[in-house]
C-alpha cells in the first residue's frame, strides 16, 4: 500500500552547480550525495522529515536522466511516494492497465528498492515507488 510523498526528484545537468544552488535556496546543506549505478545517476538528497529533494545527475549520455535533460532541460523528473510492498503495488498498478517501466523492483537510492509507472499511465508523470531499505 502506498504511504506518503517520499521524494521528489528534480533531473539537473550538474550536481556540482546544481547542490550549492538548492542549497543557497533552501538555507541548509544537502544531507548527502550516492552514486546509483543501476539508473546510471548520481543523487543527492535534501531532507525534510520523511520527505526528501533529489537532485538527479545522469553518469552517461544514453541514460532516462540524460534524454529527459535533452529533451525538456533541467526540471522535476519524478513523484516518488512510499510503499509498504513495492512488488504488490506494481503488481497491482499494472493489473489495473498502467504501463509499468518495471515489473518487479530494483536497487534504488539510499538502499532502497524502487520500480517506475510510465508516465503515460500517470497524466504525463514518472511515478515512483519506494520501498524500505532492504524491503520488498
Amino acid at each position: 500500500m502506498i504511504q506518503h510523498i517520499d521524494h521528489i526528484g528534480i533531473a539537473v545537468a550538474s550536481l556540482d552547480e546544481s547542490v550549492p544552488l538548492f542549497e543557497r535556496l533552501l538555507g541548509r546543506p544537502c544531507d548527502g550525495i550516492e552514486t546509483v549505478e543501476d539508473q546510471h545517476v548520481r543523487t543527492a538528497f535534501f531532507r525534510f522529515g520523511s520527505m526528501s529533494l533529489e537532485l538527479l545527475e545522469p553518469l552517461e549520455g544514453n541514460t532516462g536522466v540524460a534524454a529527459f535533460l535533452e529533451k525538456r532541460g533541467q526540471g522535476m523528473h519524478h513523484v516518488a511516494f512510499a510503499s509498504d510492498d513495492v512488488a504488490a503495488d506494481l503488481n497491482r498498478i499494472g493489473s489495473a492497465g498502467a504501463r509499468l517501466i518495471d515489473s518487479v523492483p530494483r536497487p534504488g537510492a539510499g538502499g532502497k528498492c524502487v520500480g517506475f509507472v510510465h508516465p503515460k499511465s500517470a497524466s504525463g508523470v514518472l511515478v515512483e515507488l519506494c520501498g524500505k531499505n532492504g524491503g520488498s
